[in-house]
């Protein structure tokens, strides 16, 4: 059977003849297969349409004569030459053949493409989880070294208030040991009441004999909490534990919140909340007040 030219198959197959042309010269003649990849490939270019450059000959001027190889009679005598006439039926089967082949070009197109596709996909879902995984170390780096910083600053406060209550045992002991003596040498006195500074069995310090301190708290609609605490923390303790168990407040907003002492009344600062429950003489217990805190 005989067979159409390559350019004669594209035109037939629905290839304009300039694109056709085109990737046939650009192939270098390999075949339709190699034709019929560049137009598949180059299809949505811009500039695919556009002619070839002018060929050097024809810049120049200088035209191919007819008993040169390329000239008009060589080209069409040769052209004339050996072509086959083929029937409406073969004509029809050739097109059907390469219908066919676009088609299976068209198909593993699409199937590269949604290769691709897939693989671009997993390379975004890799990097997001990368990304995300980052940001969690991220966090959980500055939560660790936020709890280590704690944990130092309770430690050195810890070791500041041993400091001091060293400092006040061995004055206390100088004292015993400078005014003891005198103290027993003399008589008895009159039996009063009063403290003598003297004497460190006589002076106990009434806020350090309780290692507890139970709080009350009223807050604003009627209702009141109760919760005991160490004679040794913050009073910011007990704004917090109040924070977390006042309960949720119409429209979902939580105010912040400030203390007060009802007798004698006082406002507790946010320097007092750095202060111990016993420097604030809230031992051994205490009734504190919830107030809503105005806004600065």
């Amino acid at each position: 059977m005989a067979e159409l030219t390559a350019l004669e198959s594209l035109i037939e197959m629905g290839f304009p003849r300039g694109r056709a042309e085109k990737a046939l010269a650009l192939t270098g003649n390999q075949g339709i297969e190699a034709a019929m990849d560049w137009l598949m490939e180059h299809e949505d270019d811009p500039d695919v349409d556009e002619p070839l450059p002018t060929p050097l000959g024809h810049v120049l001027g200088r035209e191919p004569t007819s008993s040169e190889p390329g000239g008009p009679e060589g080209t069409s005598s040769n052209a004339g030459e050996g072509k086959p006439v083929l029937t409406e039926e073969e004509r029809q089967e050739q097109t059907k053949r390469m219908l066919e082949l676009v088609a299976q070009k068209q198909r593993e197109r699409e199937e590269r493409e949604e290769r691709e596709a897939l693989e671009r996909e997993r390379q975004r879902r890799k990097q997001g989880q990368e990304l995300s995984a980052a940001r969690q170390r991220l966090q959980e780096d500055e939560m660790r070294r936020a709890a280590e910083e704690r944990r130092r600053e309770k430690a050195e406060e810890l070791a500041a208030r041993q400091r001091v209550r060293e400092k006040i045992e061995r004055d206390k002991a100088e004292r015993a040991k400078k005014y003891g003596g005198s103290v027993g040498s003399r008589p008895s006195p009159p039996t009063e009441p009063g403290p003598v500074p003297s004497s460190p069995s006589q002076e106990p310090p009434t806020k350090r004999e309780y290692d507890q301190c139970r709080i009350q708290v009223r807050l604003p609609d009627g209702t009141s909490l109760t919760q005991t605490f160490r004679a040794r923390e913050q009073l910011a303790a007990v704004r917090l534990y109040v924070e977390l168990h006042r309960g949720e407040e119409p429209g979902g907003d939580q105010d912040p919140v400030q203390l007060l002492s009802g007798f004698p009344r006082r406002a507790f600062s946010e320097a007092d909340m750095e202060r111990p429950l016993q420097e604030l003489g809230l031992v051994p217990s205490a009734v504190l007040i919830v107030a809503k805190k105005c806004p600065s």
